[in-house]
């Protein structure tokens, strides 16, 4: 490989917004947010929306952040 083309690859902590669920993992994403982990280490944080701990892929359930729904709404409106 050429010298100074490519960005530099360590380890990083992700953190998934919705759960807390953290892991660590190798990435080229740059964060001025560290963490201690487990082992004592100080990593970069990096934030995600989704992760395996939130996705209904990977959980086999649906996390609904609107509780009423819209159908209820509607059948609340116009008295139905």
């Amino acid at each position: 490989m050429r010298e100074g083309i490519h960005p530099d690859y360590r380890k990083v902590v992700f953190k998934d917004t919705s759960t807390g669920f953290m892991f660590l993992s190798g990435s080229t994403l740059y964060s001025s947010e560290t963490v201690e982990w487990e082992d004592g280490n100080s990593y970069p944080l990096l934030t995600v929306e989704v992760s395996s701990d939130s996705h209904p892929f990977y959980t086999g359930k649906q996390k609904f952040a609107d509780a009423g729904g819209r159908v209820d709404r509607f059948k609340k409106k116009y008295g139905m």
